[in-house]
């Protein structure tokens, strides 16, 4: 499914989702077309790369593509990097922690050339990206679950794209916004709970993220939160969470 979420002027903001058949994770892919720059998030594995493709195709030509960009290294978010990289002319940006490891997931044969000078890592601290007459800001999200974990706001849109964080396991609607958000938390309890590194790190993200002016949320999982009302609920939530470490004693670590 492809939606236009956000459109501004020359600002548009696409919402991708259900791409995936057959026994593959769902997720949603997030991309900004701005008059003749483009940025896609997450774009997944060899499973979402054809419809994906198409979808965009029917936007803007690949060639336009500014920006691969990717909130950590799991295959379902960037093992398609081979075909992006020789489909469009776009630069893959990842945190500099997991810059060295991409190249094992490109064939031997493209290595060198095909690569050179576009793979680019962010550092730990995140950064302001170029796009257009705006900037895409990359925030630290680390040990969200990856440990070099990034997430992405878009200033015009308002649009926080949040990787794994606020990723729901849902088995319909998958990009609808939530509507109930106490009846949403079971969708996403048991997940956060094993895949967060601990509430420290929940409360310090999202002490950060609250300096930001967020009318959207857009997990990489499930379904989004949208209207001030849906996220302060959702980062209230969050902050409070025990998880991770949090939840570990001596009963997980035992020999079989």
């Amino acid at each position: 499914m492809s939606e236009c979420i956000f459109e501004s002027g020359d600002h548009r903001v696409y919402l991708f989702s259900d791409l995936v058949t057959g026994d593959g994770i769902q997720s949603n892919q997030l991309f900004i077309y701005d008059n003749h720059h483009s940025a896609l998030f997450d774009p997944g594995g060899q499973l979402t790369f054809q419809p994906l493709q198409m979808a965009i195709a029917k936007i803007c030509p690949i060639k336009e593509l500014d920006y691969v960009i990717a909130t950590h290294q799991d295959p379902d978010i960037i093992t398609s990097l081979d075909r992006w990289l020789m489909y469009s002319e776009a630069k893959i940006l990842i945190s500099r922690l997991w810059e060295r490891f991409l190249p094992h997931l490109v064939p031997g044969y493209m290595k060198g050339g095909g690569m050179a000078g576009r793979i680019v890592g962010i550092p730990d601290q995140g950064a302001n990206i170029k796009f257009g007459n705006s900037v895409i800001k990359a925030l630290p999200a680390h040990f969200l679950h990856s440990v070099g974990n990034l997430h992405f706001y878009d200033p015009v849109s308002k649009i926080l794209f949040s990787g794994d964080v606020g990723a729901s396991l849902v088995d319909a609607d998958h990009g609808k916004p939530v509507e109930d958000f106490d009846e949403h938390v079971k969708a996403m309890q048991g997940f956060h709970e094993r895949y967060m590194g601990s509430n420290r790190v929940c409360r310090l993200w999202v002490h950060m993220v609250r300096h930001l002016d967020i009318e959207m949320i857009v997990p990489q999982h499930g379904r989004i939160f949208v209207g001030k009302k849906m996220v302060d609920r959702f980062l209230e939530w969050f902050s409070q969470l025990e998880c991770g470490i949090d939840l570990m004693n001596q009963n997980f670590y035992r020999v079989p």
